[in-house]
């Protein structure tokens, strides 16, 4: 593995969406589908409707010191183009001492959320539009009425699977898997998004080996809100801009490449700011990265394994306690979570076992805000599976019975 600077110039032709989301950007592009194996096709499963009450064992050991709340909103994201798939954003509350989850109905009229995430003010919700023609969708909050979706913009590239807020609340971050680009657009006072800022494409280095292009998969930004990561699985790198602030654009400032083939999909920072997870898709590793807050740098170390043994797994998503002290890698394939120690401030991951979700393709992890729970969801059994997390030694406990909801592939509590 190597780091070094680079440039970000030129276009690049991006192929259509990953296969496991199997025909999401469509017939024309299924024969550019260039990652892991099919989803197949689950059984379509009941639609989210407000009058069902699906329920999870209550517990009272291995709680979080942090004081619970008594409920709090879930939003669930889906594909609404495909077989057994959802309307929109699935709506539902959650009991963040016992589990329990009650759907309380659907928000339509937003196409394809696969990705979801909230501004910090907590007053909006944003979620990617994930098809061929890709989008970003505005949807205001309110504690007393129901969502309202307050408009689109076009990312300017194909299949957006993940955005973020920057931290001061003003600039929406996406990232283009199909066509290989991160995007960027202004907030409003209202939560309403502007016109596209920028569009970065990766075109350098070349994509790894077996990949047609760069596939951008995440864009988020560092803890002290100084610099803008993204991981590109086709390029296998993560390459770190500066946003400047008034005028919404991003100069890359260094890239770190991993080994050739590992398919780096999902970065997760250390409470220290000092280093950071990389959960590799298609080697099935995960790897301990340094980094330098002053310069963005990004320096991965050696690989590590997940724990799953010989079967095909794809790792998906890395989170971190807030303490520092655990980390959690959702599997696909080997359908679980794996649990590690963190350990030297950061440094190292230690692996301590692995953890059923009892469902299939586990997609995505969120965490409750108090962290007394962790929200698998589930794509191809279309399901949530709900966890209490024991906070001294970081312990999984299913919370009952994985619930229904439509192609689940994010979960967002607050």
């Amino acid at each position: 593995m190597n780091s070094g600077a680079g440039s970000d110039t030129g276009a690049g032709s991006g192929p259509g969406r990953r296969r496991f989301v199997g025909g999401l950007l469509g017939a024309a592009a299924a024969g550019a589908l260039s990652s892991v194996s099919a989803c197949g096709s689950p059984a379509p499963p009941e639609q989210l409707r407000p009058d069902r009450t699906l329920r999870t064992a209550a517990s009272s050991t291995g709680r979080s010191s942090h004081r619970p709340r008594s409920t709090g909103q879930l939003f669930l994201g889906t594909y609404t183009s495909q077989e057994g798939g959802g309307r929109g954003i699935g709506l539902a509350t959650y009991d963040d001492a016992t589990g329990h989850v009650t759907v309380t109905g659907t928000l339509t009229g937003v196409p394809d959320p696969s990705y979801l995430a909230v501004h910090p003010s907590g007053r909006t919700l944003y979620a990617v539009d994930e098809r061929e023609k890709g989008g970003v969708t505005a949807v205001a909050l309110s504690p007393t009425g129901e969502p309202e979706v307050l408009g689109t913009r076009d990312t300017g590239g194909a299949g957006p699977c993940h955005l973020s807020v920057h931290p001061g609340g003003r600039w929406l971050l996406s990232a283009n898997y199909g066509s290989g680009s991160v995007a960027v657009h202004p907030i409003a006072e209202s939560g309403a998004l502007g016109e596209r800022t920028d569009l970065v494409t990766h075109s350098a280095p070349p994509p790894g080996p077996g990949q047609d292009g760069p596939h951008a998969h995440q864009i988020s930004t560092s803890p002290d809100g100084r610099h803008v990561l993204a991981v590109d699985l086709g390029n296998d790198t993560v390459y770190t801009y500066r946003l400047d602030e008034k005028a919404g654009t991003l100069r890359q400032v260094s890239y770190a490449s991993l080994r050739p083939g590992a398919g780096p999909r999902h970065l997760t920072f250390h409470p220290s700011g000092q280093f950071a997870y990389l959960a590799n898709e298609l080697d099935d590793t995960v790897v301990v990265c340094a980094y330098d807050p002053a310069t963005g740098r990004l320096t991965p170390g050696e690989p590590q394994p997940t724990g799953t043994g010989e079967g095909t797994n794809y790792p998906a998503q890395i989170v971190v306690t807030r303490e520092g002290r655990f980390a959690f890698l959702a599997n696909r394939g080997h359908n679980s979570i794996t649990r590690y120690a963190i350990e030297g401030n950061g440094a190292r991951l230690r692996l301590l076992d692995t953890v059923s979700v009892s469902e299939d393709f586990p997609r995505q992890l969120a965490f409750s805000p108090s962290q007394q729970l962790l929200f698998t969801a589930n794509q191809k059994s279309s399901s949530v599976s709900v966890f209490h997390v024991d906070a001294a030694n970081g312990e999984l406990r299913l919370a009952g019975e994985p619930f229904a909801a439509p192609i689940a592939v994010c979960a967002l509590p607050l």
